[in-house]
């Protein structure tokens, strides 16, 4: 009698049975977490091989870093100045900006404190002449500037245009030697006169009577006489008061509120001038007042 399995079907049977319980396995692992602590254990066994394995490539890569050559490292490092230089100006550019935002934060204030009509302007020239105190402005008459308009900063008066073209002006600054301009201490209200003397960090003030009430911190804002300056913008700050027995006047300098040297960003003042156009254009006289008490050269 013939089995009932042959060798040949028993060994397909066995080879099938493996294959099913593989699979089983397999099910069971993906489906379920019982098998997770058989894959733990075989993982940490196997851990050293993989890492057997990979020591060829750790010691080809330790072998290239070990030759390099002179050259690949002098390349290497002329690249990194490079990026070093282009980071830098890049951190530069970054704190003039932040400088810069910080400038334009004190114009807009100033700008929103001011009751008038104003048009921003930048500076774009100044004047080589040490002697002549003018800077120039990239505003002209196609953008409204007029001549003997004021011109302040986020701190204080600056000056006034004295000359216009279509897309630039000019502007002298109220440090300038033949500038002057009538102020008041805003203290007390008493009227003076601030000189430019050249210096962009002093004016000087004429004819203060020995026995007028002026002190050393006061503040002088502009008087508004000779409907040139505005009324009330601050123009400097009283610095020192000499007094000579034997002089019937006072020697007194003040230090200009306004940045002359420093500020870029300027503000340029539309303060009633329409009504001030038509008075110059009806009475000459007072256009001629105008001109004497707004101080400056015209």
């Amino acid at each position: 009698m013939k089995p009932l399995f042959s060798r040949g079907s028993s060994a397909s049977s066995r080879a099938f049975l493996l294959i099913f319980i593989i699979m089983g396995v397999v099910v069971v692992g993906l489906y379920t977490d019982r098998l997770e602590p058989v894959r733990e254990r075989l993982s940490f066994l196997v851990t050293p091989f993989y890492q057997l394995t990979d020591i060829p490539r750790r010691v080809n890569d330790w072998r290239k870093g070990l030759f390099v050559s002179r050259a690949d490292l002098q390349l290497e490092n002329d690249h990194l100045k490079a990026e070093l230089l282009i980071h830098q100006r890049k951190l530069q550019q970054m704190a003039s900006l932040a400088a810069e935002n910080v400038r334009l934060r004190q114009l807009l204030n100033a700008s929103e404190m001011l009751q008038d009509s104003v048009l921003i302007a930048e500076l774009i020239g100044v004047s080589p002449n040490p002697l002549s105190h003018k800077v120039m402005i990239n505003r002209g008459s196609s953008a409204g500037v007029f001549k003997g308009q004021p011109v302040l900063d986020a701190f204080g008066l600056m000056g006034q245009v004295v000359e216009v073209s279509n897309e630039s002006s000019t502007v002298l600054l109220i440090s300038d030697a033949t500038h002057a301009i009538p102020v008041q201490v805003n203290r007390n209200g008493v009227r003076v006169i601030a000189e430019g003397t050249g210096d962009l960090n002093r004016l000087s003030l004429r004819h203060v009577s020995a026995n007028t009430d002026i002190r050393e911190g006061d503040l002088l804002v502009s008087s508004g006489l000779g409907e040139r300056f505005p009324v009330g913008y601050p123009v400097a700050e009283v610095e020192r008061v000499v007094r000579d027995p034997g002089k019937a006047f006072l020697t007194v300098t003040a230090r200009p509120m306004a940045k002359l040297d420093r500020s870029r960003h300027l503000l340029l003042v539309f303060e009633n001038r329409d009504q001030a156009g038509k008075t110059q254009l009806l009475n000459p006289r007072a256009r001629a007042a105008s001109s004497v008490s707004g101080g400056g050269e015209q």
